[in-house]
């Protein structure tokens, strides 16, 4: 039986009152701290040009594999990341030392080179991460730092020079070693005049003198007294520097007439449409600045600025060891938010808490000082390994700069364009947006990365 009804029901009483309505929402919007804090730089005709001065170090310093299934040979002309050999060019030579690697496989704490033992081989690390263990002030055993993928050491044995393993050499992880020993190299060097030249010039100190940063030095005169003729010298630069071209996202938003006129209260569709493409495109743009193969910021760090972890997840050990890469005026920490969360487990399992740091109200957790933003571009693989980025800012400190060009035609945002392109036989209004941008590296110590983070969460990633 229906109850009496006394009042005008909800469901009848809606037909006569305005609906309040939300803007359209979208769930990709991100905070994109990179967008926001990295200081921008005109870039008039389309192009910036980063000016350094010469270096004399050549290369990356990492070697580079072929990995057939469970076998792996290096490649010949990656033998030339090796400071002996870094400048020879003879193929066939090169050909004859990598066939003369012995691949070796080590389980997490064998020794590889024990200290004080004869220098008498030369060690490439294809796969794992190897300790380089020292004495300590006071006597006991102290990491001196890790190697990971594509480092060697030992490569003094290539030399005359008859040494001793100053540090141990212990794998961490499991490990695929090539090894070359000095016999197998001197039966290479006896049979080529050529090589046998240039390891005569490259250890009878014929080169430039050179700074730590690989630039040739500049020469000075401190301390003395009376009238001493001062040194000559001169800065010499990059005779090809490198060159940014803005780079560019873009797509046509299409509004039917019909939407535009008739629909438009109290939310203008055309602005509405325009307001989420902006935003897509610049989520986009911030997924490049991070991973564009031509100026993305994971893909042209320096490699000597590149570090693993020690164990897995990010430690305060690691973010120390950051630090020491870019401690002149570091600006701040990126990472994925999981990276973050794994980092603060870490933290919190050695009674450590973090401080934090005010951003416009939000409140940012900082280690020693520099805060730690969120940004999920920066990729986590299958594995569940993710990096960590600390960087340098801004032109002054010689750090890492955004690119754009603000006053390009119908400019809707600074570097963003909204181009109206006509009407066609549909009766669709259709504009061109596009972002211009672009990023640089001003000198390679700008920027560090924590590779090989791990952010799964459980004993395994504790390990």
């Amino acid at each position: 039986m229906t109850e009496q009804q006394f009042s005008l029901a909800t469901t009848a009483a809606r037909n006569l009152a305005t609906t309040t309505k939300s803007v359209p929402q979208m769930q990709n919007i991100t905070s994109r701290w990179l967008l926001k804090l990295l200081p921008w730089v005109q870039a008039s005709g389309g192009a910036y040009r980063v000016n350094r001065r010469l270096t004399y170090t050549v290369g990356d310093g990492v070697v580079t594999f072929v990995i057939e299934g469970s076998n792996v040979r290096v490649i010949p002309q990656e033998l030339g990341e090796l400071p002996p050999l870094r400048g020879y060019e003879d193929e066939e030579v090169l050909r004859a030392l990598a066939g003369r690697f012995t691949q070796r496989e080590y389980a997490p704490g064998e020794t590889i080179a024990e200290a004080g033992q004869p220098v008498d081989q030369v060690f490439l690390i294809a796969h794992g991460k190897v300790n380089e263990i020292g004495a300590g002030e006071y006597g006991g055993e102290a990491v001196l730092g890790v190697r990971g993928d594509g480092r060697y050491f030992g490569h003094t044995a290539l030399l005359d020079e008859q040494g001793h393993w100053e540090h141990t050499y212990r794998a961490l992880t499991p490990c695929t070693v090539l090894a070359l020993s000095t016999d197998e190299f001197r039966q290479v060097r006896e049979n080529a005049e050529s090589l046998r030249d240039h390891l005569a010039q490259t250890s009878d100190g014929s080169e430039p003198a050179r700074n730590e940063y690989g630039e040739a030095a500049i020469e000075l005169a401190s301390g003395h007294e009376g009238e001493p003729v001062l040194p000559g010298t001169f800065v010499d630069y990059e005779l090809a520097p490198r060159e940014y071209e803005l780079s560019v996202a873009q797509t046509v938003l299409r509004v039917h007439t019909r939407v535009a006129d008739l629909y438009n209260k109290p939310m203008d569709q055309v602005e509405q449409q325009l307001r989420l493409t902006i935003e897509a495109l610049r989520e986009r743009q911030e997924h490049e600045l991070i991973n564009n193969r031509d100026f993305g910021l994971l893909a042209n760090a320096d490699l000597r600025q590149r570090v693993p972890t020690r164990s897995g997840p990010p430690t305060p050990d690691d973010m120390d060891e950051l630090l020491t890469l870019v401690w002149k005026e570091p600006a701040f920490f990126l990472a994925h938010p999981r990276a973050i969360a794994a980092f603060g487990r870490e933290c919190s399992r050695r009674g450590l808490y973090p401080d934090t740091v005010d951003m416009g109200g939000h409140k940012i957790p900082a280690w020693r000082g520099v805060p730690i933003y969120p940004c999920n571009k920066i990729p986590v693989s299958a594995t569940r390994t993710s990096s960590i980025l600390l960087m340098r800012t801004g032109e002054a400190a010689q750090g890492v700069v955004g690119l754009h060009q603000t006053g390009i035609p119908d400019e809707y945002q600074p570097g963003l364009s909204v181009r109206f392109m006509g009407i066609d036989e549909r009766a669709i209004i259709s504009y061109l947006v596009s972002a211009y941008y672009s990023a640089a590296i001003l000198v390679p110590d700008a920027l560090g990365v924590l590779d090989s983070v791990e952010v799964a969460h459980g004993d395994g990633a504790a390990a």
